[in-house]
């Protein structure tokens, strides 16, 4: 697998008040594991070997209270989730708390799910907390960044001993819809957030440095699209969907954004790179203005020479998922409109050429 697809990072979700989504992660062993949201948690289902077609029995993991959830992966290919939970309390206050959790092998149970709390004391404030992300760096500390009451940017990480240093406040404003963030496998970490009047960037210049202040731009992004992919060595593209009409566009730090065309509807992007005809490609997913599946592919860092979009035809709910298999094949995954899986693999025929779906 290639930069960052080898850990995991997909996508991130839109905002949303009910928790919603597709996710796709390979493990250690090869396997690939979906995740569909359900009502009261996560429904499982694991390939029964690596790159088969045959996938186990759905598991039913509980994760009740969640309106987010957000998966990425590290080095060790852990499954880590990160979750935004609201609760009603016993004297009717509704409480706001980031959960976390860590699979370690596919198929086999999920840590328990530990609460680390919220940056902000005073409940009011605290249910303005935005939706998580983590990322974990090569060295295996986990970083879990959301957009704070204010607006700004929050991050909570751990200590090298597995505790968790508190909250810290990494300022920006006016921050709109979800983040998206990044560990490359240089080690360095960037965040990227969608605000009422362009975006702000933080990023790492060298491994476990600061993150810096938040480098704002004026671009324009529909908040809920951002995507982020490593698409070169210690290099990575965003990409989002221009809200004036014009498509998906990809951006990389100190150039300028690049229209690639396509007709996305609402929601975000998936973003993965695989060898098609023996060129690095990256290949971006998402669920079109007809509620279909879409699907673009282009030569990485060759945005210049276009991106060709087919329409799947096949229905989804929310965002598409994207990984390689055990085979190096990309999988494409979607959540069909009765919330079942529908997956579909790479075939050998030249391009981007899909099987016939399969539903779990």
């Amino acid at each position: 697998m290639l930069g960052q697809d080898a850990r995991g990072v997909h996508r991130v979700e839109p905002a949303s008040h009910a928790l919603q989504g597709i996710w796709l992660a390979r493990g250690k062993d090869g396997r690939l594991t979906a995740y569909v949201s359900v009502e009261g948690g996560l429904r499982r289902w694991t390939e029964t070997r690596p790159g088969g077609s045959d996938w186990g029995s759905p598991v039913f993991l509980s994760v009740p209270d969640l309106t987010h959830l957000s998966i990425t992966q590290d080095s060790n290919a852990y499954v880590h989730f990160v979750g935004r939970r609201e609760r009603t309390a016993a004297d009717g206050r509704t409480v706001v708390a980031v959960v976390y959790a860590i699979q370690y092998q596919s198929g086999l149970a999920v840590s328990e799910w530990r609460s680390l709390g919220n940056p902000h004391k005073d409940a009011e404030l605290a249910r303005r907390l935005g939706e998580p992300v983590a990322v974990v760096t090569e060295s295996g500390i986990a970083h879990i960044f959301a957009r704070n009451a204010e607006g700004g940017l929050t991050l909570r990480r751990e200590r090298s001993d597995g505790k968790w240093r508190g909250w810290e406040d990494r300022r920006g404003g006016g921050i709109e819809g979800a983040l998206a963030a990044v560990a490359l496998t240089s080690g360095r970490i960037e965040v990227f957030a969608v605000t009422g009047s362009g975006t702000l960037h933080w990023y790492q210049r060298e491994a476990g440095g600061a993150l810096g202040e938040g480098h704002p731009s004026r671009f324009a992004v529909r908040p809920g699209t951002l995507a982020v992919l490593e698409t070169g060595p210690d290099r990575v593209t965003y990409y989002w969907t221009d809200p004036g009409g014009c498509g998906v566009v990809a951006y990389r730090a100190g150039g300028w954004p690049m229209a690639l065309g396509g007709a996305p509807g609402d929601g975000g992007h998936a973003a993965a790179r695989a060898f098609l005809d023996g060129y690095d490609c990256t290949v971006l997913a998402h669920r079109g203005e007809g509620g279909t599946a879409v699907i673009g592919v282009g030569v990485t860092e060759n945005e210049s020479n276009g991106v060709w979009w087919s329409d799947t035809g096949v229905a989804c709910n929310g965002t598409p998922a994207l990984a390689q298999d055990a085979f190096g094949r990309l999988v494409v995954a979607v959540a069909a409109e009765d919330g079942r899986p529908r997956v579909a693999r790479q075939t050998d025929n030249p391009g981007l050429s899909l099987s016939e779906w399969q539903t779990l």
